[in-house]
C-alpha cells in the first residue's frame, strides 16, 4: 500500500511539471495566495449576467455532498482530490434561460484550462470529471447544459434551452472560465483543453466545427455525432422488435444469454484468440438461425416459450437490427455492432428515452406524443428540423487545424448506445471534405478504436485509457502512453503525437486483484492484429496493421 502511494505521486508529480513553463510558476508562486483568494473572491467578481456568485475552499479528500442536484443526475456526492477553491453561479444566456456553472480551481495549478462536458439530453454536472482534472492541476470547469436532470422535458417550447444545450453552455462557460481562471491566478491560463464523452463528445466536435479558437487539445469519446440520425437510429429498433407482445419480440434475457454468446462463437476468434473480445466487429457477419428451435427431425418448432432457442420470426427480426439504417432509401447511420447485445438498452419492447424525449419535446411539442408509432416520416422530420445544427456534422475542419489545434477521438467497439462506426464514418468524412492523405489527417485528428470497451467506459475489454477518474485507476495511471488526456498534453505541449493507446483491463474491473491483460489500440484506419503466438493478454503479441 505504501509503495503503491508513492508511485502514485511520483507518478502526479511528473505530470504536473509536464511542460509547464518556468514563467508561469515563478509568477504563480511568488503573488498569489491560494486561501485569502478563494474566501474573497466572489464578493467582488463582476460578471455580466451572473448571480449568485459563491466560493468555497474545500480540503483534498473531502466528501462534497449536492444535496440541491436533481436526483436523475444520480451524483449526489464527489471526493474532492486535491485543494480546490470551487466556484459557483447562475448565468442567464438569454431572458428565458440561463446556465449553472462550476470552476474548480486547484492549489496545484499547471497554467492549463479544462472545460468538461455532459451526457445524453442531461443538465447533469459531471462532477467525476470536475474532480479528475483538477487534481491534474487544470483549471476545470462546468455546467448544467442550461436545464436540471437527464429529462428532455425542459425543451419544451423554449427554443433557448434548446440552444444552451446544442452548443451555447458549453461556449459561454469556456468564456467565462478563462476570464475567471486568469482573474483568479493573476496570470492567463497557458493551453486550454476538452475532456468529454458521448454528448460530450458531441459538444466537442460542435466545438472544433463552430469555436476552433475556444480549446488547443481535445479529448472527445463516443461522440453523438449526426445527431438526428441517430436519435432517429436509437428509435427505429422498435419498428423492427416490436413491443413485447409482438411474435418478433426478444426478451433482453435471452439478448444476453443465448444471442450474445452466439456472436461470440461466431465471431471471438476471427481475431485468432478466443477470449470474447471481437477485436473489429466490423468483421462479423452474424447470423442467428442456428438459434432456431428445432425438433428431433432438425424441422423448425415454433416455441416461443422455450429458453434455449428462438423462431425464425425472431431470427429474422435479429438480422434487421444489424443493419445499417436507411430513411427515404439513404443511408441516415451504420448499423449496431455485433458483440454490444448484452446490454440490450434498444431491445426492451418501449421506445428509448432520449428518442422519445425528443420527439415529445423538441420534434413535436408535444408531452402525450404516441412514440410507439413514429416511423420514417417522423425520421425525416428530425432530420429536416436540426434545430441550431445540432447533427455536429460539418467536416471541414480547416480553422481549426490551422491555429494548430489538435483532436483526439475513442469509441469503445462494443458501444450499444452509439455505433461506433459512426466514429469512422466522420474520420472519413473530414478525409474526403478537406482532401486530406492519412498522414496529413494525422497531424491534427487521431481517432482509436478501442476493442471490448462499452459505452465510454467499461467492458470485458481493455478499457481503461485515461478517459475518466476510474479510466485512469484514481490517477494511478497519469502516462501519455496509456492515459488520452495526458496524452493529449504531450501531444501540445511537446509535439509527441500518440501513436497507439495501451488500455488495461483488471481482474474483475477491480485494482487490487491485479491486471488481467493489456493491449495497446491502434491508430485508424489501422487494425490490431494477433501474432498467432505470442502470449495474447499482452500487447506485444499484438500489430498495429
Amino acid at each position: 500500500m505504501v509503495a503503491r502511494f508513492w508511485s502514485f505521486l511520483t507518478t502526479l508529480t511528473l505530470f504536473l511539471g509536464l511542460s509547464t513553463s518556468t514563467s508561469h510558476t515563478q509568477s504563480h508562486s511568488t503573488k498569489f495566495d491560494f486561501d485569502s483568494t478563494c474566501s474573497s473572491i466572489s464578493s467582488h467578481l463582476s460578471i455580466p449576467n451572473a448571480t449568485n456568485i459563491a466560493s468555497t475552499l474545500i480540503q483534498a479528500n473531502t466528501n462534497l455532498t449536492f444535496p440541491n442536484n436533481d436526483p436523475s443526475c444520480n451524483r449526489p456526492f464527489q471526493i474532492v482530490l486535491t485543494d480546490t477553491c470551487r466556484i459557483t453561479m447562475s448565468i442567464a444566456t438569454s431572458v428565458k434561460s440561463g446556465i449553472e456553472f462550476e470552476a474548480w480551481f486547484p492549489r496545484n495549478w499547471t497554467g492549463r484550462f479544462l472545460s468538461t462536458g455532459n451526457g445524453g439530453l442531461s443538465g447533469c454536472i459531471q462532477y467525476e470529471d470536475l474532480a479528475y482534472t483538477a487534481a491534474l492541476g487544470f483549471a476545470a470547469v462546468g455546467a448544467n447544459n442550461g436545464h436540471n436532470g437527464m429529462s428532455g422535458a425542459p425543451f419544451l417550447n423554449n427554443p433557448d434551452v434548446l440552444e444552451d444545450f446544442v452548443y451555447r453552455s458549453i461556449h459561454t462557460s469556456v468564456l467565462i472560465g478563462k476570464n475567471l481562471t486568469s482573474t483568479f491566478y493573476g496570470i492567463p491560463h497557458s493551453k486550454s483543453y476538452y475532456l468529454g464523452c458521448s454528448t460530450g463528445g458531441r459538444q466537442a466536435l460542435k466545438t472544433v466545427q463552430d469555436f476552433p479558437s475556444d480549446f488547443d487539445g481535445i479529448v472527445a469519446g463516443a461522440p453523438a455525432a449526426d445527431f438526428n440520425h441517430l436519435i432517429d437510429w436509437s428509435g427505429h429498433f422498435l419498428e423492427i422488435t416490436g413491443t413485447n407482445d409482438s411474435s418478433t419480440f426478444l426478451s433482453t434475457e435471452k439478448w444476453v444469454t443465448l444471442v450474445h454468446p452466439d456472436v461470440l462463437r461466431q465471431c471471438d476468434e476471427i481475431d485468432g484468440v478466443r477470449d470474447g473480445i471481437i477485436e473489429d466487429p466490423s468483421l462479423c457477419d452474424y447470423d442467428p438461425s442456428g438459434l432456431v428451435c428445432k425438433d428431433e427431425e432438425g424441422e423448425e418448432e415454433n416455441q416461443s416459450s422455450n429458453a434455449s432457442c428462438i423462431t425464425q420470426v425472431q431470427a429474422d427480426m435479429i438480422k434487421e437490427v444489424y443493419k445499417p439504417f436507411f430513411i427515404n432509401g439513404e443511408l441516415a447511420y451504420p448499423r449496431l455492432q455485433p458483440g454490444s447485445e448484452d446490454l440490450p438498452v434498444f431491445f426492451t419492447g418501449q421506445q428509448f428515452i432520449f428518442t422519445a424525449d425528443w420527439f415529445r419535446y423538441v420534434v413535436y411539442s408535444d408531452p402525450t406524443y404516441d412514440v410507439n408509432t413514429l416511423s420514417e416520416k417522423d425520421w425525416a422530420l428530425a432530420e429536416d428540423l436540426d434545430p441550431f445544427n445540432i447533427s455536429t456534422w460539418k467536416a471541414d475542419l480547416s480553422a481549426f487545424r490551422d491555429r494548430q489545434g489538435k483532436l483526439l477521438t475513442y469509441h469503445g467497439q462494443t458501444d450499444g448506445l452509439i455505433s461506433p462506426l459512426n466514429s469512422e464514418r466522420y474520420y472519413d468524412r473530414v478525409t474526403k471534405t478537406m482532401g486530406l492523405t492519412s498522414s496529413e489527417q494525422d497531424e491534427f485528428y487521431r481517432f482509436f478504436r478501442i476493442s471490448g470497451m462499452g459505452h465510454c467506459s467499461g467492458g470485458v475489454g481493455a478499457w481503461e485509457i485515461g478517459q475518466t477518474l476510474a479510466g485512469s485507476r484514481n490517477l494511478a495511471n497519469l502516462d501519455p502512453e496509456s492515459n488520452v488526456l495526458t496524452a493529449m498534453v504531450r501531444w501540445i505541449e511537446q509535439g509527441v503525437a500518440p501513436e497507439s493507446v495501451l488500455g488495461r483491463k483488471f481482474v474483475n474491473d477491480d485494482t487490487n486483484e491485479g491486471v488481467a491483460f493489456s493491449r495497446k489500440h491502434c491508430k485508424y484506419p489501422l487494425r490490431n492484429t494477433y501474432d498467432g503466438v505470442g502470449d495474447s493478454t499482452k500487447p506485444e503479441s499484438w500489430k498495429c496493421l
